[in-house]
């Protein structure tokens, strides 16, 4: 959608606007802290005023509504009243999102741009799908982070559709940045919401060994523990009794100049729900202790006070758990 944004010319001077009286800004007769505006500024509201007020849907409205945004891509009463406009003169939408696109490209993080671009993807449904989901990829390519992006993109999946190579493109991700936890966020979005896969009972085994290999290659990266953990989320029972979770903790554990301090967490969550641990599995555990003295009769325990030496930031916490374990593990 074209902008006459680029205009150096007054609006008081443009032919097109003579017809036009501006409605200035109202803030009362006096006005405790009077805002500074440009003139450009202030000349470009007063004129926006008077079509809003006038319920104007024309082309030179929707124009005004491009350079008002121009000054301000953060007014809501523009944006609004600018899809009323798309809406009145049935818009090429394609056009507008080419125009969102601009707009974005330097306010990436402003709420109004994104519920925009969202009510015209809507408007334009499934035909819309893969340009979002690209959007949305060129976004991550700056910023892969980016709150806005991955909110609008897990709308395009529900609303729009475009599930099939969702869990490639996390996948993608991981193997460039194993520490994003964006996209860990994502996978468990579409392990557990896409309508392809089965839902969450039928890809945990898969999961849990992606999941492991991941963890055994970085154990000092908190976001797949975390996503583990979300595999069984309420039901703690099948995390316990899983097999592939006892050997990841055992692995991480027994292996050298690592980082094992999720690995203990673990282990101590999976202790106080009922694991009854192997004879290699506590020496792994105690082999830990030779720093802090000798190892004492109960795991837990003994997890709790490797875990406030090894991981000081959280000392107290630790000693909070260990002064609450269940009567069966004490």
């Amino acid at each position: 959608m074209n902008s006459n944004s680029d205009h150096k010319m007054p609006l008081s001077q443009r032919p097109e606007w003579s017809d036009v009286t501006p409605v200035p800004q109202d803030d009362g007769p006096n006005p405790v802290v009077p805002i500074s505006y440009t003139d450009d500024f202030r000349e470009t509201m007063d004129y926006f005023r008077a079509v809003y007020l006038a319920d104007e849907r024309s082309p030179r409205a929707l124009h005004l509504t491009a350079e008002a945004i121009a000054l301000n891509a953060a007014n809501y009463t523009v944006w609004q009243f600018r899809r009323l406009i798309l809406e009145s003169l049935e818009a090429d939408l394609h056009e507008e999102l080419n125009f969102v696109d601009l707009v974005a490209s330097s306010n990436s993080k402003n709420y109004q741009i994104w519920h925009h671009r969202r009510w015209a993807a809507e408007k334009l449904g499934a035909e819309a799908t893969s340009r979002e989901l690209e959007f949305t990829k060129k976004v991550f390519s700056a910023d892969a982070k980016h709150y806005h992006a991955w909110s609008h993109r897990q709308w395009v999946l529900q609303a729009l559709g475009g599930w099939e190579d969702e869990l490639a493109y996390c996948q993608q991700l991981l193997e460039e940045d194993i520490f994003n936890n964006s996209a860990w966020n994502q996978r468990y979005f579409v392990i557990t919401r896409s309508p392809l896969l089965g839902g969450l009972e039928t890809m945990r085994d898969s999961e849990v060994s992606y999941t492991a290999e991941a963890i055994i290659s970085k154990p000092e990266n908190e976001s797949p523990w975390r996503y583990l953990r979300g595999l069984f989320k309420n039901d703690m029972q099948s995390l316990v009794n899983d097999p592939q979770v006892l050997s990841l903790c055992l692995t991480v554990l027994k292996a050298e100049n690592v980082s094992y301090v999720f690995a203990l967490s673990m282990l101590l969550d999976l202790l106080c729900h009922g694991l009854q641990p192997s004879e290699e599995l506590k020496n792994a555990a105690h082999a830990l202790t030779s720093e802090a003295g000798p190892p004492g009769s109960d795991l837990a325990r003994t997890v709790c006070s490797v875990l406030e030496r090894v991981d000081p930031m959280r000392i107290n916490y630790w000693k909070w758990r260990k002064s609450t374990l269940p009567a069966q593990v004490v």
